[in-house]
């Protein structure tokens, strides 16, 4: 007889409410899980991609194709409706889109992560060698080894500048450790 009683309505419920807890506790660490994994895991890709997408419209001319004149390189206002491309038509590098990207910079970095399009901080640097011994050495941005940067993402293309080959290198870096993908 005392058997029936451990079923007894109080246990019963009792059995529910734990059951309904440890699914609610379950169902919440497996979204904080996969919350985290979307702000951290994908960092770095998200990385990859915005250095791939800035390498491509950096050397594009772009929008729109004479976007310098219209720049007040003093007056964040005149960047917002512009595409930065230091690009020209004949796929080299304009020195005059390059020197306005250049003042741009100087004047207010942190209003030119926006106007390039990207969520991190960059460095752009163009070199070259040229025939008679001299170097070309042009760097816009922040250096990543001088602010103790975590994790970089570098991509390199080729051009020109005035007919002399160049090589451009974008990195894209932050201070925020992401993991390894």
């Amino acid at each position: 007889m005392m058997k029936a009683q451990f079923w007894s309505f109080d246990v019963i419920f009792a059995i529910v409410i734990f059951s309904i807890a440890i699914t609610i506790l379950a169902f919440t660490w497996y979204q904080i899980n996969s919350q985290l994994s979307i702000a951290y895991g994908n960092g770095a890709t998200v990385m990859q991609l915005q250095a791939s997408s800035l390498a491509s419209t950096l050397l594009s001319p772009g929008s729109p194709s004479n976007w310098n004149s219209y720049v007040n390189t003093t007056n964040q206002s005149t960047w917002s409706d512009i595409g930065i491309g230091i690009g020209s038509n004949t796929s080299s590098i304009d020195s005059n889109k390059l020197y306005t990207l250049m003042s741009m910079s100087n004047y207010n970095y942190q209003a030119t992560k926006q106007a390039l399009g990207i969520g991190f901080d960059y460095y752009i640097t163009i070199t070259s060698q040229t025939s008679s011994g001299g170097a070309l050495n042009i760097s816009i941005g922040e250096n990543p080894g001088t602010h103790n940067a975590l994790t970089v993402y570098v991509e390199k293309r080729s051009s020109y500048i005035d007919g002399t080959p160049v090589q451009v290198t974008i990195e894209l870096w932050t201070n925020t450790p992401f993991g390894v993908e």
